[in-house]
């Protein structure tokens, strides 16, 4: 059976409807009949009477195959987008970690306890929100973890994501500063081909309200207290290591700290440090030329921070280097 489209003229105009037709074998060959004239129909009505008019196996279909879908007719006028969430930067930011092998050192580094979602979950929501939306850890708990599809990539409902909570699983991921460190810069060595040959050094500040010391400030906000952040980068621009350190604290006293923690973390072997004329001090050049280190650092033409033997130095080299005196002439 079948259905056919048939067409009459009446009072000048074309009217369509439809007929259900069935075939069937004579001596003759092969004729239809039709069974029931249908009028006019709209589509969901044609697929229904369709549907009903294939021919079935001799067993029940139902019973072994999937049911067939129910046609509706839809107003596309009316259909609208509700509940939309963020895809895929949050995607990305979660295969790029799985990609520095981020979700395995979590699982590894951070026991598990008695707590509802993993500390090493939780760590996967404060790094994929940094990286998209870098905001504070109230924020994310209010509005934006809601707004994405985390909670279908991580299986975290929305509702057990709450301030509180990510604030303590920081204080859980604090510890793992130092090994979450060495980590990155074994990955990204092995992914970009990086030699971490050449290291920059330099201090930041920046403020905020709690319990902290006041110092200059680089935000040009000496009302509110600070922290400063010594940060080590590479060439590329890749973090290597950072330090806090007090607000009030003086920038060329932060730079033996940072080149021993440094060479205690990675070794010293192969390494030029680059400085700005901020860390030039008569303690910091004699530091770091102790043990043959190499470095390249800024320092005002009046040198007016380095002592009158190594400017009497600087003096020597120059003139045995242009020829007017003999070393020991000098």
């Amino acid at each position: 059976m079948y259905l056919r489209k048939l067409k009459r003229q009446k009072d000048g105009k074309t009217h369509l409807y439809w007929a259900l037709v069935e075939s069937y074998r004579t001596e003759r060959g092969p004729r239809q009949r039709t069974v029931a004239y249908l009028g006019e129909m709209a589509e969901s009505g044609r697929l229904s009477y369709q549907m009903a008019a294939e021919p079935r196996a001799h067993y029940q279909s139902d019973l072994f195959d999937e049911q067939n879908p129910h046609w509706v007719e839809v107003n596309v006028n009316g259909v609208r987008v509700e509940h939309v969430r963020d895809f895929g930067d949050v995607w990305l930011a979660l295969n790029l970690i799985k990609r520095l092998g981020l979700d395995d050192f979590f699982q590894q580094l951070i026991p598990t306890g008695r707590e509802k979602i993993p500390w090493a979950q939780l760590a996967l929501v404060l790094i994929i929100s940094r990286f998209c939306r870098p905001k504070s850890e109230l924020y994310i708990a209010e509005h934006y973890y809601t707004h994405t599809a985390l909670a279908d990539l991580l299986g975290i409902p929305d509702e057990n994501i709450y301030d509180n909570r990510l604030y303590r699983a920081l204080d859980k991921l604090l510890p793992s500063k130092h090994a979450l460190e060495i980590h990155l810069k074994q990955r990204l060595a092995q992914l970009f081909d990086i030699n971490y040959d050449l290291l920059l050094y330099d201090v930041t500040s920046t403020y905020f309200e709690g319990q902290a010391n006041r110092g200059y400030s680089r935000d040009h906000r000496p009302d509110c207290k600070q922290v400063c952040i010594a940060l080590v980068v590479t060439k590329e621009g890749i973090p290597l290591g950072y330090e806090i350190f007090d607000g009030n604290r003086h920038d060329v006293t932060t730079m033996q700290d940072i080149v021993t923690s440094m060479e205690k973390r990675y070794g010293s072997a192969d390494r030029i440090w680059v400085m700005d004329r901020g860390m030039v001090s008569d303690e910091n050049v004699t530091f770091l030329k102790q043990q043959k280190r190499r470095f390249i650092i800024g320092t005002p033409k009046s040198l007016g921070l380095l002592s009158a033997a190594y400017q009497h130095q600087r003096l020597v080299r120059r003139t045995t280097m242009a020829g007017l005196y003999p070393p020991d002439r000098c």
